[in-house]
């Protein structure tokens, strides 16, 4: 088979467990639907900054919570099987790609019960919605390799926040500062600077998911 068709496949099997089970998705819901309700009963009137800022927090633990799970449901048998059966990148670039659709799905839900609760502040919906597109696939990306990395280091609960901290901050800082643009509706002259540092940032983690990946899954 080739790459695209064993990524068709695996992504279809990743649906199908999370269809079966729902655990990944409703847990990580449930997780939102709290945040939002602990901020809305800490934050009755909340700052429109403080509202950008609050949103990307919650939306960084749910998807830490929702991609360290990747790995860790198969085991190593089911991996030496896959192994056999598809390449090491159709692997990684399936599970970045089932990911990312979990994301956003989470995105959506949690931004439209955030709005429902804390209110709607954002003067360009529009480009705040690039924002949470451009959020979930960064998240996707960068989560779902470190995931790859604490799988092999004996699935280490620990590892995957230690590493995550330094790669996602400055990609954070720059979801807040379009996010804010988006939020005041003015013409910031290096907004679109800031999203293709993100987007040149999230090409970067596709290409070392892709080169570096293999070396991982032989190990």
């Amino acid at each position: 088979m080739n790459i695209q068709t064993q990524i068709k496949h695996l992504i279809a099997k990743d649906l199908r467990l999370e269809w079966r089970q729902k655990s990944a998705i409703n847990s990580v819901l449930l997780y939102v639907a709290s945040a939002v309700m602990l901020a809305y009963m800490a934050f009755l009137k909340i700052e429109p900054i403080a509202w950008v800022t609050v949103f990307w927090l919650i939306l960084l633990f749910a998807s830490v919570n929702a991609v360290a799970k990747s790995f860790v449901q198969e085991n190593s048998e089911q991996q030496r099987y896959y192994y056999t059966l598809a390449s090491p990148q159709a692997v990684i670039l399936s599970k970045i790609i089932y990911n990312l659709i979990l994301l956003l799905i989470i995105s959506l839900v949690a931004l439209l019960i955030y709005c429902i609760l804390m209110g709607n502040p954002v003067e360009d919906m529009p480009m705040f919605l690039l924002a949470t597109l451009l959020g979930a696939s960064t998240f996707a990306l960068t989560f779902t390799i470190l995931a790859a990395i604490a799988a092999k280091a004996s699935n280490n609960a620990t590892l995957m926040p230690i590493l995550s901290f330094p790669v996602i901050i400055p990609m954070l800082g720059l979801l807040i500062k379009i996010s804010k643009a988006a939020l005041l509706g003015t013409e910031d002259p290096n907004l679109y600077r800031d999203i293709g540092s993100l987007v040149a940032m999230d090409v970067m983690m596709l290409t070392l998911a892709f080169v570096l990946f293999p070396y991982l899954w032989r190990d």
